[in-house]
Parts: structure tokens; C-alpha cells; sequence
């Protein structure tokens, strides 16, 4: 593998990169279980609901990156249609579940192993850091402060206050107009191939892939692949 060039800005992901989105979803909807009494309701197992729920959030963010739904359609809806496999038609609940997830997922504090040291490790050696995230402006934010991480990173460029959605060149662009960053001088880290990958490799930027689950294949290739982060210490 070899040492690439110095660079001058680090960008990270945050979900499933530096802030572990499926314990604390997980943890959330567990708390949800309870305090809504589902099981009363006809849910009688938590593994179910939680693997329904999963399946919807990841339709309902597809069709939201693409445009076909809008973000206040995406908050209720998932849960609405994970209630609706149960038999469940209640509209007012969903929506009222809706609003506690938010609520509760960004108070948890789980991180990836080695996410602390890692940042450490990299603000030590003085490289300036920054966030590009397709999550909410306001619970980005509360992962961030809740999990101690927040003091790590300058910028924090959601797609909310961007306008636009990664993968799409203009959000990193908007990013490296922030930061006063180059493209040339700049690298991407992230786990997913094509949201932070390929958008960030379309704007000219280096790119880090992060998911020891998925190997990269195929067309979007990255940069360099870690399993760990870090591995990071050998890149930077």
C-alpha cells in the first residue's frame, strides 16, 4: 500500500464510520418496545419488529436519496410501515414513535472501536477535520455532542444545510468551499461505496473506504480500504 501525499483536510462520514448507528438504533428501538408496550400491542418479539423496521428504513432512505420522497416522509413513514406488517394501523402512534427514535438514537454513545484513539492520534498530528453526513441536521449533531467526539471536527456539513445529498458532487464541492479546502490536498473517509466513495472520488477527492463487512468491488473503487480504523495510522 503506498503512503499517499500529505493532505491538508480530512473528511469524515459519521453514521457507520466513527459513530455506531446499528447498536445505538438497536438500543433505541428496544427502548421504543418498552415504552410503547408493542408486545401488548401484538408484537410479541423484539428480533422481528427490529429486523421489519430495518428493512423499511433502508427502502425509505433509498427513496429519499433519490429524490422520490421528501425528508418529513422518510421520519414518519418507515415506522408507519413496519406498524402496518404487524397489523398495526395507527397512524397517530407511528408518527408519536417517529418523533421518540429521533429523540432518544442521538442521546446513545457507542462508537466504533479505536474511533477516540483515532482521532487523537490524527488531531495530534494537526490535520484540520470536518464531517459530511446525509443525516439530520439537529440529531448529527446531539450523536456528535452526546458521544464526546463533537470538539474533534471544524465543519459539520449535513445534507440538510447543504441542499443536497451525498452521493452528488455538489455537497462535497460545498464542503471544500467551506473548509477552503482542494480537492487535490483532501481525502474522503466513509463506509458506504456509493454515497461516499464515488461522490467524493466524482469531486476529484482521495478516497478511504472503511467497512470490514463489505469489501469494495465492482466499479466504485477507493483509494485505499481499511478494515480498522486504525489502519488509518499508516495512511496519515
Amino acid at each position: 500500500m503506498d503512503i499517499p501525499l500529505a493532505y491538508t483536510h480530512l473528511f469524515f462520514d459519521l453514521d457507520h464510520t466513527l459513530w455506531d448507528f446499528e447498536t445505538n438504533s438497536r438500543e433505541t428501538l428496544r427502548d421504543l418496545f418498552q415504552e410503547t408496550d408493542l408486545q401488548g400491542k401484538g408484537i410479541a418479539d423484539f428480533e422481528k419488529f427490529h429486523d421489519v423496521y430495518h428493512n423499511h428504513n433502508n427502502i425509505f432512505w433509498d427513496r429519499f436519496r433519490k429524490g422520490y420522497i421528501t425528508r418529513e416522509e422518510l421520519r414518519w413513514k418507515r415506522m408507519w410501515r413496519t406498524m402496518v406488517d404487524f397489523r398495526i394501523y395507527d397512524e397517530r402512534l407511528a408518527r408519536l414513535m417517529s418523533e421518540r427514535y429521533l429523540e432518544i438514537l442521538p442521546t446513545k454513545k457507542h462508537l466504533f472501536e479505536d474511533t477516540m484513539d483515532i482521532l487523537d492520534y490524527l488531531r495530534g498530528k494537526g490535520y484540520p477535520m470536518h464531517l459530511i453526513t446525509n443525516g439530520f441536521e439537529k440529531t448529527q449533531h446531539a450523536k456528535m455532542r452526546n458521544s464526546g467526539i463533537d470538539h474533534y471536527f471544524t465543519h459539520v456539513i449535513t445534507s440538510e444545510s447543504a441542499g443536497i445529498m451525498k452521493p452528488h458532487v455538489a455537497i462535497f464541492e460545498y464542503a471544500m468551499e467551506k473548509t477552503g479546502a482542494s480537492a487535490q490536498e483532501t481525502v474522503m473517509i466513509g463506509d458506504t461505496l456509493d454515497a461516499d466513495i464515488l461522490g467524493a472520488r466524482n469531486a476529484g477527492m482521495d478516497t478511504i473506504y472503511f467497512n470490514p463487512n463489505v469489501p469494495a468491488t465492482g466499479d466504485i473503487q477507493p483509494t485505499y480500504s481499511i478494515g480498522s480504523l486504525k489502519e488509518l495510522k499508516k495512511l496519515l
